[in-house]
């Protein structure tokens, strides 16, 4: 027992500091991708200092050269294989818990991106108040690549992104640096790494929790980045033709139209990536972030919850581990889907996703309960 609250206490580092507290990922070799302890420790801490009137905010921040690369999937398949499936719905259960926490936490919680921010790191930050970028930032939801889909919470957040944008890069896993994170409005703010000491500091000093006067104490750093002239956030047009199509069969023959008309090569390689995609995973993302547009963070991530659920039975396909053993374990980089091709999964069984899962001992994501009477208007705005 010692040694596993030693070791919570090792992965996330816990500065205070004035009027902040700054908690800092510490990975680095795993790219701080978050374990079972690290959630836990997280979930403790901004439980704690929501009830201490002496913090103001918190800061979030990675040690090394990421943010965070996402959950520690691995492990959640080990244990899946050892413990069987609800090992992994422990593990999801803490996470989007505490991603609805962060989504409705009362205090601000200003993310430091500098570096990669992916999958479940997206979760620990995305739902925060403020997500400061740089010219470090890799962001990407590569879930649909390992046989999952893009969860803790990404259902809500990618939904409402501009036009289609949220499909685009919820169903290809597309990688977005600093400058296409705000322009989409996934950061609040873009900071120049050089200058982030500088932003902590101030930010110690302000004795406030009033988001106007964070804000402003950030955008004291800020700077405006140029988009690259190839980014994809140029090709919004392109995208809200082809993402908004109804389903995956068909934005892949609207991006083949495209191709016939301009012999593109982002779009060409576009449609490969989704082509190597987990078929059974494409079409479960797209449904869910559909729905996601129409729902609430807490819907969402109840809804998510039924569906990882659902993934790591393997009652549907077993696609999860083949992506996992393919991409992290075996690295061949090989899937062997199953089913192997869109037209092969009916609707049916993309409907069996978002049901109840069918065993006595399940139950519902119950994240922390929440009183409104304490929230600020643009948090029961998520809900």
């Amino acid at each position: 027992m010692s040694s596993s609250v030693s070791s919570q206490h090792d992965q996330v580092l816990v500065e205070e500091n004035s009027f902040a507290r700054i908690l800092t990922l510490n990975r680095p070799k795993q790219l701080n991708a978050l374990s079972f302890q690290m959630i836990s420790r997280l979930l403790e801490l901004f439980l704690a200092y929501e009830e201490d009137p002496n913090v103001k905010l918190v800061i979030l921040k990675g040690k090394g050269r990421a943010f965070c690369a996402g959950g520690d999937v691995v492990a959640v398949v080990h244990d899946i294989w050892a413990g069987g499936w609800r090992a992994g719905a422990n593990f999801f259960m803490k996470e989007f818990s505490l991603n609805y926490l962060m989504a409705t936490y009362s205090k601000p919680q200003v993310s430091i991106l500098n570096g990669i921010v992916m999958g479940g790191g997206n979760g620990v930050s995305m739902h925060g108040r403020f997500r400061v970028a740089t010219e470090n930032s890799v962001f990407a939801m590569p879930e649909t690549a390992l046989g999952l889909f893009p969860d803790v919470g990404a259902s809500y957040f990618l939904s409402r992104l501009p036009g289609f944008f949220g499909e685009y890069v919820g169903l290809t896993g597309a990688r977005l640096d600093g400058a296409e994170m705000l322009a989409c409005g996934l950061a609040t703010h873009f900071v120049p790494s050089a200058k982030l000491p500088m932003v902590e500091a101030a930010l110690c000093d302000a004795d406030s929790s009033d988001p106007v006067i964070i804000s402003s104490i950030i955008d004291q750093y800020c700077e405006k980045p140029s988009l690259k002239e190839q980014t994809v956030y140029n090709r919004l047009d392109v995208i809200d033709r082809c993402f908004s199509q109804r389903t995956v069969e068909e934005i892949l023959s609207a991006l083949e139209r495209e191709v016939v008309d301009q012999r593109d090569g982002w779009i060409f390689a576009t449609i490969q990536t989704l082509k190597k995609a987990s078929p059974t995973s494409l079409k479960i993302s797209l449904r869910s972030i559909r729905v996601g547009r129409v729902q609430g963070v807490g819907a969402c991530l109840a809804r998510e919850y039924r569906m990882v659920c659902h993934v790591m039975r393997g009652e549907f396909s077993k696609d999860f581990f083949e992506g996992c053993r393919a991409m992290l374990l075996d690295k061949d980089k090989n899937p062997k889907w199953e089913p192997s091709k869109l037209e092969h999964i009916a609707d049916t069984t993309i409907d069996r996703y978002f049901s109840k899962v069918k065993d006595e001992d399940w139950e519902d994501l119950k994240p922390p309960t929440r009183s409104k009477f304490n929230l600020p208007p643009y948090v029961i705005a998520k809900l």
